[in-house]
């Protein structure tokens, strides 16, 4: 039996191991970690998570909680693991990093049908294989398949946010609590830092002064032929400082909105700013800014974040950065099986197609792990119905026009709306009318197509 290369050993890569080798194949995952890092990994670990540490919602009303029930009817090992490595996130699923990339990695070189291969591959196969490289493909496998492709890549910069220890926030000043009281703790599963007014225009105007790192090195990626277009920052993941550079304001809207928790008062009255930090390990001692991707110094982060009331003794364990985000023009390569439309026995999956957020990761990469699997044993392969936040992604990358093109994430913008779903006048209830309506369509697609239900 020929085996299947899968080519990155991260969340798409991972899942789609587990998925192809549980249907009989031999699977020979590379990895080239800890051989060569990137400029975002720190450990050797499968699925290492390098910038949040939450897959979203839970919530059946929201996007990626309809994305979750999806792949957990679709048989999700990726799903899974992120469930048994919870940690309290409110209505969200948050795990602890390392005890995640741990279990995945357990499960991944426990299976008696998969070779982890430790190296770089600097050239594509001349057999089945699922690329699932992710954003910080390597030069020389970028340039690989650039030349399979035919196409320059296109290029983003993301970012990461800082984490603090939990024993430097002053515990005086900030207060626990889920937004709308949401969450798995009595006490709330968020720890909240206020701010006044006046508080949250000097932190803004310090933001705006800050120092930021020179991107030249990724601009040498460019010049070496990795990538030859460019689309700047990817509009889901913004540094906090191009925010407030936009408008003074836009944080109250973003990462530092204080709907949902207004109703906590302080000494100092109702809070205008809200700086929300999330546990990031089940030993509840590390927690992150959520939405506060940064490309300040380390100097300035250090300068700037402990104005932040509550943080003014802020222990930092990691601080924000940028890195380059890599990923193709798929509207003009893949099909929405995820093959390669000029070599039918290559598919993509995960970050490099387009798709974003990790739940989109994971998501892509089942689906190619499953498709990879039917196309060596002459199965027909699998278009999930557009109905279906899973079809929808795929829908969207390999159709979108090139002007429009963007990363994108889990959204309901993606499904068609029916006349009935958009008269309903809650968007709770139009988000669970999508839920339904997809389950459904799921359910008839796998039976039409003779497959179990995970």
């Amino acid at each position: 039996m020929e085996s299947l290369i899968i080519i990155g050993g991260g969340l798409s890569g991972c899942e789609a191991a587990w998925q192809a080798a549980q249907r009989g194949h031999k699977i020979v995952l590379y990895e080239m970690r800890p051989n060569m890092f990137t400029g975002a990994h720190t450990s050797s670990f499968l699925a290492e998570l390098v910038c949040s540490n939450s897959f979203g919602s839970i919530l059946l009303d929201r996007a990626s909680g309809l994305l979750k029930e999806e792949i957990r009817v679709l048989g999700s090992l990726l799903l899974k693991c992120a469930e048994d490595t919870a940690i309290p996130a409110g209505g969200a699923l948050a795990v602890d990093r390392e005890a995640f990339a741990r279990l995945v990695t357990n499960k991944i070189s426990g299976h008696p049908n998969i070779q982890i291969v430790r190296r770089e591959v600097t050239e594509l196969p001349d057999q089945p294989a699922i690329i699932a490289s992710g954003p910080l493909t390597s030069p020389r496998l970028s340039t690989a398949i650039a030349r399979l492709t035919g196409r320059d890549h296109l290029f983003f910069y993301d970012a990461i946010a800082p984490i603090v220890m939990l024993d430097s926030i002053d515990m005086s000043i900030a207060f626990r609590a889920s937004r709308y009281d949401r969450g798995s703790l009595a006490e709330g599963d968020y720890i909240n830092c206020p701010l006044t007014k006046q508080q949250y225009r000097n932190f803004v105007d310090a933001l705006l002064s800050g120092e930021c790192i020179d991107l030249r090195g990724f601009e040498s990626d460019v010049q070496r032929g990795v990538n030859a277009g460019a689309h700047g920052f990817f509009e889901g993941c913004l540094p906090v400082e191009i925010l407030a550079r936009r408008d003074p304001d836009a944080l109250t809207y973003g990462p530092m909105r204080p709907v949902g928790l207004t109703h906590h008062m302080t000494s100092a009255g109702r809070p205008y700013a809200i700086v929300q930090l999330r546990q990031d390990n089940v030993a509840g001692s590390l927690f992150n800014l959520v939405g506060f991707q940064t490309n300040l110094k380390q100097s300035e982060q250090s300068r700037v974040f402990r104005m932040i009331p509550g943080l003014e003794h802020a222990e930092f364990v990691r601080f924000g950065q940028m890195h380059r985000n890599t990923f193709i023009f798929s509207p003009a390569l893949l099909s929405p099986t995820l093959q390669l439309r000029t070599r039918g026995d290559i598919f993509f999956a995960g970050q490099i197609t387009g798709v974003e957020g990790y739940m989109g990761n994971i998501a892509t990469g089942l689906l190619a792990g499953l498709n990879a699997a039917r196309f060596l044993s002459g199965h027909p392969l699998l278009q999930l119905p557009a109905t279906t936040m899973l079809g929808a992604l795929c829908h969207y990358i390999c159709s979108a026009s090139e002007p429009d093109f963007q990363p994108m994430k889990a959204n309901f913008g993606l499904l068609p709306a029916s006349e009935e779903i958009k008269a309903m006048p809650s968007r709770r209830e139009r988000g669970r009318a999508y839920y339904e309506r997809a389950l459904r369509a799921l359910d008839e697609y796998l039976a039409s197509q003779e497959l179990a239900k995970g």
